[in-house]
């Protein structure tokens, strides 16, 4: 797997990542076993970008991936994230804290639940509205200087939060959702996050797994995936409507003979080298479809084929639910 910088801070990561929050909550039945060996296999590929946040499972998801990269820490390039405060006795409240001393703890608690001494990439997970992000930055910069962190991160910041966090501290990478069908970082994020040399990070590159056309009826969704109640898309009549969209994401792979998902990856990637896809998977069968689509180069009139067969204005439903929308710094 190629290796590229991610921002301009001295970071050096796979073209292609692994986003492990399914493999402990969300989506469908855990399967720890699964999960590290897929862990382990992405390593194998050379896969060396690992993303989790201390949300994900409640701390369970950061504790699988301690447990398995132990032997093999100077492989991984670790990222992790704070700021989704939740507690195991109350799963479904979550808050939001950029609070200094709150950095500090989350910080230790992550690094005791991941068994290592540093972290690589540490992310703000949301802008927390009542912290001045100048107060957050600067205590992730004392962070930087203890040697508990090497490079600072943002997700789903808006462009005056990245510039004001920027000043404090250089902000090596800005994790926000990207893909065929969420491109509303197009319009001022990405040409924001270029101006200062911040990399970018897009997470649900495969549109929650919509994007594969695995998904093709609601019933393929087990009892315990939430995707139907957390996001609008996959809910109701938008689910129909999207599987249109995702028909002529087919009808595109089969003639170029790949996988939906392998060529919505690789229009991903095709969008510039400074962008770095995190698609998330539990299993090893996934990953390494996954992993194929960094071989897969598109031309010019493929990418606008594409971005016409997906257009903006037809995806139906928001990216999250209204209460989660309130959560994103816009």
């Amino acid at each position: 797997m190629e290796k590229v910088k991610l921002g301009s801070q001295g970071a050096v990561v796979s073209r292609l990542g692994l986003g492990c929050m399914g493999m402990s909550e969300f989506y469908g039945e855990r399967n720890d076993p699964e999960s590290a060996a897929t862990i382990l296999r992405a390593l194998d590929l050379g896969i060396n970008f690992l993303d989790t946040a201390d949300a994900y499972g409640i701390g369970d998801n950061e504790e699988l991936i301690g447990k398995t990269i132990r032997g093999r820490r100077d492989e991984v390039f670790l990222a992790t994230k704070f700021a989704n405060v939740r507690k195991k006795e109350d799963p479904g409240r979550w808050a939001i804290s950029g609070r200094p001393d709150y950095v500090r703890s989350a910080c230790d608690a992550s690094l005791k639940r991941l068994g290592v001494d540093h972290i690589d990439l540490y992310y703000q997970h949301r802008v927390d509205p009542a912290t001045p992000i100048e107060e957050t930055v600067g205590a992730m910069a004392e962070l930087v200087k203890k040697g508990k962190v090497k490079y600072l991160g943002l997700s789903e910041a808006s462009p005056a939060t990245i510039r004001r966090a920027h000043r404090v501290h250089p902000i090596t990478a800005l994790q926000t959702e990207y893909s065929l069908w969420e491109r509303h970082a197009e319009a001022d994020i990405l040409p924001t996050v270029r101006k200062l040399g911040i990399g970018f990070v897009p997470y649900s590159p495969l549109g929650r797994g919509f994007l594969t056309g695995a998904i093709i009826r609601k019933s393929d969704l087990s009892e315990n995936d939430s995707r139907s109640q957390r996001y609008p898309r996959f809910a109701g009549e938008n689910f129909d409507k999207n599987q249109a969209l995702v028909a002529r994401v087919r009808a595109i792979a089969q003639r170029k003979g790949v996988k939906p998902g392998q060529l919505a990856l690789a229009w991903v990637l095709a969008k510039g080298p400074d962008l770095v896809p995190i698609p998330g998977t539990k299993r090893r069968i996934y990953l390494e479809e996954n992993a194929a689509a960094a071989e897969i180069a598109l031309t010019s009139h493929e990418v606008a084929e594409l971005e016409a067969a997906v257009p903006p204005g037809e995806v139906a439903g928001e990216r999250y639910a209204a209460a989660n929308m309130k959560a994103i710094d816009r």
